[in-house]
């Protein structure tokens, strides 16, 4: 089944919400065996070549290349949540996703782990580590999953369902252009600058009983 894009709203965000809490709500169902995959724009591309960066990934995330390009791909770790599709506004989720992305320059090196967004304002945070140096814990991107696309598998009530949302552009904070400049230089890009698109996959598992 494929979702219109007001549908898509709660979805993706929380998919990489790390919530202590929701393990502990009984009435939810698991999240796991899931992805969450982070492809940049050509334009950032060209940005990147233009500064001779090196991007890899954190392991146990993976660089991931295509006709399409080159993505990041962040492996979820099991979660709990609650996709409620007869309502999608009250979609919750929490769990967490692995590894990290690291770019690095003569000029310097950025590394982003510890992924997380929440729903409530669309912004996705991350430890920063600039030149070796701890920054702590920072916004990186926003995003609005209404943009995306949601697609979800038809199976019976009560059964294990897999649920996508993809192509959801993703834009960088006011913190993230000020980092980017102190470290490698003025960015070609604004906060309005569409500087990726993400895409998420993950099994749902509904509570028993």
């Amino acid at each position: 089944m494929v979702l219109g894009t007001a549908a898509a709203v709660p979805l993706l965000s929380q998919f990489t919400v790390t919530t202590p809490a929701a393990a502990a709500d009984h009435t939810w169902g698991t999240v796991s065996d899931g992805w969450i995959e982070v492809r940049w724009t050509p334009r950032v591309g060209e940005q990147l070549d233009r500064f001779e960066a090196v991007v890899e990934a954190v392991a146990p995330a993976r660089l991931v290349s295509d006709a399409h390009g080159t993505a990041v791909r962040f492996p979820l770790r099991s979660g709990s949540g609650d996709p409620s599709l007869a309502d999608l506004r009250k979609a919750t989720f929490g769990g967490s996703v692995a590894g990290g992305l690291a770019v690095r320059t003569r000029q310097g090196s950025f590394r982003v782990e510890s992924l997380e967004s929440v729903l409530r304002d669309g912004v996705t945070s991350g430890t920063w580590v600039v030149n070796g140096t701890d920054m702590g814990h920072r916004s990186v991107f926003r995003c609005n999953p209404a943009e995306g696309r949601l697609i979800t598998e038809g199976v019976p009530p009560g059964r294990p369902m897999r649920v996508r949302i993809q192509e959801v552009p993703m834009r960088p904070t006011a913190e993230l252009l000020e980092g980017f400049a102190a470290t490698f230089g003025a960015p070609a890009f604004t906060a309005d600058t569409v500087v990726a698109h993400v895409t998420a996959e993950a099994l749902y598992t509904p509570p028993r009983g």
